[in-house]
């Protein structure tokens, strides 16, 4: 029963990182979808689903979780060096500063979380941290010892409920559709997980036209719900 118990600790904790009740204020960022359904890119359902969809297969497995598995192993290495400079190669893929505005405002409250949970290090690594909400998150999962492919399953599953989220609130839909809609893509994370494992130092990177348009020109829409 005891090793039953040790083995879920690494489960509950990733539970905790991704949960949407996490104080990061993910629930107030769109990243450009409140601008898409104003200017009438996405309209129902099936376009928010394309919509992720691309970012899935693009800049999820190109950028963010091949970078996420280098933030964890430059955690658990204590190495300072090449976390900044992953963290660097993470705000340079952020095509707008609203997306790196968004990126470091999660950062700093995940830092700021991360010490108040006692990890060790956590004081001495937070002026990094706080730079990337990714980071911190890397370097949580590996002070918990939880495997780098949950860690991307987490991951990866809190970015897109909180979108998918807001396009209910945005488009809108019901809640009924919007979990159809997440049951779907679902499907599509673990071969993404898998091609964002197989990503060399030299295929990081990529660029999403339509979302950096988008976020730009959701930094000055008139009305908006959201912070980015």
């Amino acid at each position: 029963m005891r090793t039953s118990i040790e083995g879920a600790l690494p489960l509950l904790r990733l539970m905790l990182l991704a949960s949407p009740g996490l104080p990061v204020g993910g629930f107030t960022y769109s990243q450009g979808i409140e601008w898409a359904v104003e200017t009438g890119w996405i309209r129902d359902a099936d376009d928010l689903e394309g919509w992720m969809a691309d970012q899935i297969g693009s800049s999820l497995v190109y950028l963010d979780l091949p970078l996420l598995f280098r933030m964890q192993r430059a955690a658990v290495d204590r190495d300072a060096v090449s976390m900044a400079a992953w963290v660097d190669s993470l705000l340079a893929g952020r095509e707008t500063a609203e997306l790196r505005r968004e990126e470091s405002d999660r950062g700093r409250a995940l830092a700021e979380l991360l010490v108040a949970w006692g990890l060790e290090d956590a004081l001495g690594w937070k002026p990094q941290l706080a730079r990337s909400q990714a980071a911190g998150f890397a370097f949580a999962a590996a002070s918990w010892r939880i495997a780098p492919c949950a860690v991307a399953t987490g991951y990866a599953w809190s970015w897109l409920e909180n979108l998918v989220l807001a396009g209910i609130k945005l488009v809108p839909l019901g809640q009924t559709r919007g979990q159809q809609i997440l049951a779907r893509l679902a499907t599509l994370l673990p071969t993404a997980i898998d091609s964002a494992m197989a990503v060399t130092d030299k295929e990081i990177g990529g660029s999403m036209p339509a979302l950096a348009i988008a976020s730009a020109a959701h930094e000055t829409q008139y009305t908006r719900l959201f912070r980015s």
